[in-house]
């Protein structure tokens, strides 16, 4: 297990000096994070990326694409607005999420002068109803297997990550896909504080329920909600409710050999001091 970095690809962004900062840091893989839709066209974009990943030595481990529309990050409105749920929105995020395939299929490392593309493309899928016979429920599943069929032609895993869902109903989701486009074609990004922050789960205890599943990790911390409203508080890793000792070593005893890429939802130097201490605590607990 390496311990990686969330790198935020906007309009403004110096890929060449982001890489170059996450070198800084002592690491050496990240999960690129995109929402604009016009970055993830432009074949300019991609090969400024795949140009610093070379020059600084950087493996992306996951292209992790966002889509457009309203979207608010809450227990009411976060029903109607996030991920491939809401039926208004459900095309066009669809449509964003394939050619987000597209481009991370441009994106990769060299290796022996063989280009490898991004394995994993990542995403959040929204509150996918409990209930499997809600019609939302089956309307979302169609458009996960859109993007499973697409990511699976471009050789890569179409990853869930966690948190809107509770751990059962995610499995079964990953299952139902399966059944259609194939075995290993999806699987689970496991942010452990979003579980926790949503009030979904505890992580530990979610990888009983789809630990084989686990492609990608974030190394993020959290607290429960104490609103019906308002998810509840990130915070530094070691400081929430992620027991980091338990949750490491469970991820070894699924077989999980991947990146933990940490995930600081804040900016500036504060955040650089947290994501070196959070790195810096990881890697004591990998050994």
């Amino acid at each position: 297990m390496r311990v990686g970095v969330i790198v935020r690809m906007e309009a403004d962004t110096d890929i060449n000096e982001k890489f170059a900062e996450v070198r800084a840091m002592g690491m050496e893989s990240c999960q690129l994070v995109c929402w604009e839709r016009k970055i993830i066209n432009d074949e300019k974009a991609a090969e400024a990326i795949l140009a610093a990943a070379e020059k600084h030595g950087i493996t992306i481990s996951a292209f992790w694409c966002g889509w457009g529309g309203r979207k608010v990050w809450d227990f009411y409105d976060g029903q109607l607005t996030l991920g491939l749920v809401p039926a208004d929105y459900r095309a066009e995020r669809v449509r964003m999420l394939l050619e987000g395939s597209d481009f991370a299929k441009k994106l990769g490392v060299t290796d022996f002068a063989k280009l490898i593309g991004v394995k994993n493309l990542v995403t959040h899928v929204g509150y996918m109803p409990e209930n499997p016979y809600d019609t939302n429920y089956q309307g979302t599943l169609n458009a996960c297997k859109e993007v499973a069929e697409r990511c699976k032609k471009n050789g890569q895993v179409f990853l869930f990550e966690t948190g809107q869902e509770t751990p059962v109903t995610l499995k079964r989701a990953l299952q139902d896909i399966e059944k259609d486009v194939g075995e290993g074609c999806v699987g689970v990004n496991l942010d452990p504080a979003n579980l926790l922050m949503y009030g979904k789960a505890n992580p530990v205890d979610a990888l009983e329920v789809f630990g084989e599943y686990v492609c990608g990790v974030h190394g993020k911390d959290g607290k429960y909600p104490t609103d019906g409203h308002l998810l509840g508080e990130e915070v530094p890793i070691g400081q929430g409710k992620v027991n980091y000792p338990v949750f490491v070593e469970r991820l070894k005893e699924v077989g999980y050999d991947g990146d933990i890429t940490i995930e600081r939802e804040i900016s500036g130097e504060e955040q650089k001091k947290d994501i070196l201490a959070g790195k810096e605590y990881l890697e004591q607990l990998i050994g």
